[in-house]
């Protein structure tokens, strides 16, 4: 299904749910869940304000519920959690995948946490609390505990008869992990090397031996970058000795992409990704006048910055109107490069071994853009203000901010990262300030060295 087919869809099922929810009809609107996906009923639960939220919350089946509340946005979960009995709640998890339980019981706050914990059998409890331990943003965060192992030294028949009697596999499993005896990672087996092979083959036989464990301390981000690579479906993830301690799926990865994708775009206006769109309107106010406040101080500085050559602008009106060409080239200009770099350092393809190698490409792409609109610039701001002069000037202002954006725009993400910030959520805020100041000290510096 296209993007254009999925939104037309969404816009239709938030129509539908709107229609039902005014008609007053609890049936109805129970029917509708009824027939939509866990993934569709969360989208909905998102689109809607808070207090339709409350009403199709508690017609929502329990068998549903704990997938729903995977699906939603930390926010929004935390906020129905609130409104369920816990009793309701554990009944509601208990047949999740282990991994979507990981995910939901890391957002559950306490003693909520505890009570849902408490009523999972012993030996589930120990595996739950020892997988809690990980990261969430890590490998070991992401796994699912649902492996299958089998051993080298059996044969496939053995393998198919333990299969037939177990009677189910984890979902996405495409192959089999194989240990040793203390259950040490060795290898995997694939389910079509499983049913084509003679069934007397030994494991050891047939297994692939070239897909290394996935260590459980990898950051997410490169665990996707490595399924990505290499085409995986799912991965087995071991301990620091080379014990298997579960396995990671496709699923889990799409979830880890969607993230990033949201953080980076939230990021760059100062945003978390687990904000409810529908908050109330005095959180969101708080939240967002964190980044407008530090975004005053920079328009103060690139204002103290005009404020130094008033004398300048009193004399010459026209740098006035002027002066905010060369302020928005130059933000333009750098946001370009600026997205670049995040996006190289997002997929690892950015390092200290090709960073020289991108300064100077950047460089020279501001030197020839920054030529190219210096002289249509000053071609048009000459004819317009009947002065060479000023055209002149225009342009090598132009110029120099475009060629200093492109640097900052490369070297602002570059320096974040190594001091431990995320360059997408404070680059945007820092290049701005860099492309107004320099872009203003250009233009009105130059022009009160040649002009008065």
């Amino acid at each position: 299904m296209s993007a254009t087919a999925k939104q037309d869809n969404n816009e239709l099922l938030l129509k539908r749910m709107t229609e039902l929810l005014g008609s007053g009809s609890e049936n109805e609107v129970r029917q509708f869940i009824q027939e939509l996906y866990p993934a569709e009923i969360a989208l909905l639960i998102e689109s809607l304000a808070p207090e339709d939220r409350k009403k199709i919350w508690k017609l929502i089946p329990l068998n549903t519920v704990g997938e729903i509340l995977v699906d939603l946005h930390v926010e929004v979960a935390n906020g129905l959690i609130e409104i369920t009995d816990w009793q309701d709640l554990t009944t509601a998890v208990e047949s999740l995948e282990s991994d979507d339980l990981i995910d939901l019981l890391h957002t559950l706050p306490e003693p909520l946490l505890s009570k849902v914990t408490e009523s999972i059998g012993i030996q589930e409890k120990r595996r739950l609390e020892s997988a809690l331990s990980y990261d969430d943003n890590t490998a070991g965060g992401l796994m699912s505990l649902d492996v299958l192992t089998v051993r080298a030294d059996v044969s496939l028949d053995v393998v198919l008869r333990y299969l037939r009697k177990r009677g189910s596999m984890p979902r996405a499993t495409d192959n089999l992990v194989v240990v040793d005896r203390n259950d040490h990672f060795q290898g995997v087996l694939p389910l079509a090397v499983l049913l084509i092979k003679n069934p007397h083959a030994m494991v050891s036989e047939v297994m692939d031996f070239s897909m290394s464990g996935i260590p459980y301390q990898m950051p997410a981000g490169e665990v996707a970058l490595l399924f990505e690579q290499r085409d995986m479906i799912s991965a087995p993830v071991v301990a620091e000795d080379g014990k298997v301690l579960g396995r990671i799926t496709v699923d889990d990865i799409v979830d880890v992409i969607r993230e990033e994708a949201d953080h980076s775009l939230m990021s760059m206006a100062g945003l978390d990704e687990e904000q409810d769109i529908f908050s109330p309107v005095m959180t969101s106010a708080k939240r967002r006048a964190i980044w407008l406040g530090i975004n005053l101080l920079t328009a103060f500085l690139a204002s103290w910055v005009i404020g130094l050559f008033e004398a300048t602008l009193d004399r010459i009106v026209a740098l006035a109107v002027l002066m905010p060409i060369v302020a928005s080239m130059g933000g333009v200009a750098g946001s370009q490069t600026l997205t670049l770099v995040i996006r190289g350092l997002a997929l690892r393809q950015i390092s200290s071994i090709n960073a020289i190698r991108l300064f100077r490409k950047e460089i020279a792409v501001g030197v020839v853009n920054g030529a190219l609109w210096a002289v249509i610039v000053a071609c048009i701001a000459g004819i317009w203000f009947q002065s060479s002069s000023i055209g002149l000037l225009l342009g090598s202002a132009m110029l120099i901010n475009l060629v200093c954006a492109a640097l900052a725009g490369a070297s602002i993400p570059l320096a974040l990262q190594k001091i431990g910030v995320d360059p997408a959520l404070a680059g945007g805020v820092l290049l701005t300030t860099v492309t107004d100041v320099i872009g203003f000290m250009a233009f009105l510096g130059l022009a009160t060295l040649f002009l008065v």
